[in-house]
């Protein structure tokens, strides 16, 4: 029984999920700890007015920057990094055994069989058999409309693959922009930062002539400001955009695996050919060896054989 039949998500992601946490515990400890080791007091660096001025203005700026349908992006990349990359070497694994089906399927029985299936995907006997790749709708609309303009015809293996090329062009841009809004982001914290600290000097200058302790604790807290937009941005939120960023360079390598694969098969390669001209395009910390494919691909049908 696998994790996601228990309810609990895959061994991946907790993995990752652990390692994100891991990795901002240690950012945020050893500055904390390294505080701490100089004597330093904690309670100076409680200062929820900072807080407030760096990082709502930061909040901001995302909705002054972006559109809406960019915004929603940001936020759901944003919880993405904790979840991890979904195209695992299992994930791929399965998609191996999936585009093996498919093209001894069309092999069998003519591409123009495979109209049904890409019409309805969701009621296809060979991807039901594959619900997370249903659920992949880029992915899906990608190899879908790819086979649908190989059946209508008319088209050379050469401008297939240039289309195919141009779609992984568009949705990789379209990918890097919260990537690149988030990093926007990251790169003003600094400077926000400045301006909580600005403000903290107008505040301590405005106390002047008051008791030293209590200019002390203003200057103390405007320098705060400074150090929290410092550390958000190199800390936290310009390592969760470079996180994000390598889950888009995951999709388009993912893409491009696909894309493989069809254009192998359209140019006349048999399946088994065509599923090992995909395999070559996983990068190499997930490639699954040859042998271990062929078996699995076998395994595959044996099973349908005897069912």
């Amino acid at each position: 029984m696998d994790d996601t039949s228990l309810g609990r998500p895959p061994r991946g992601a907790r993995r990752n999920r652990m390692f994100v946490i891991l990795g901002i515990l240690i950012v945020f400890g050893s500055v904390i700890g390294g505080y701490l080791m100089h004597h330093g007091n904690l309670l100076v660096l409680n200062q929820p007015s900072e807080f407030v001025i760096i990082g709502g203005a930061a909040f901001g700026t995302i909705f002054i920057a972006n559109p809406v349908h960019l915004v929603k992006s940001i936020f759901k990349g944003g919880l993405g990094v904790f979840k991890g990359s979904p195209y695992t070497s299992a994930y791929y694994m399965e998609n191996l055994k999936m585009l093996n089906e498919l093209f001894v399927y069309a092999r069998k029985h003519g591409m123009a069989k495979l109209e049904g299936d890409i019409d309805e995907p969701a009621k296809s006997p060979v991807f039901q058999k594959y619900p997370k790749f249903l659920k992949d709708h880029a992915a899906l609309a990608f190899a879908c409309d790819t086979i649908r303009m190989s059946i209508s015809g008319g088209i050379a293996p050469h401008e297939l693959d240039q289309i195919m090329e141009l779609d992984i062009e568009v949705q990789e841009k379209e990918g890097h922009e919260p990537v690149a809004a988030l990093t926007s982001v990251a790169d003003s914290l600094p400077g926000l930062g400045i301006v909580a600290a600005v403000l903290g000097v107008v505040i301590t200058m405005g106390a002047l002539g008051g008791p030293p302790e209590e200019i002390g604790h203003k200057v103390a807290a405007a320098l705060v400001g400074t150090f929290l937009g410092i550390l958000l941005c190199y800390g936290l939120v310009g390592p969760v955009s470079q996180n994000l960023a390598k889950q888009e360079e995951a999709k388009v390598m993912y893409l491009q695996f696909i894309r493989a694969g069809i254009l192998a098969f359209v140019k006349g390669l048999a399946p088994a050919l065509a599923v090992e001209s995909a395999r070559r395009m996983i990068p190499m910390h997930l490639r699954p060896a040859f042998s271990e494919v062929e078996k699995a691909i076998k395994g595959g049908a044996a099973a349908a054989k005897a069912a």
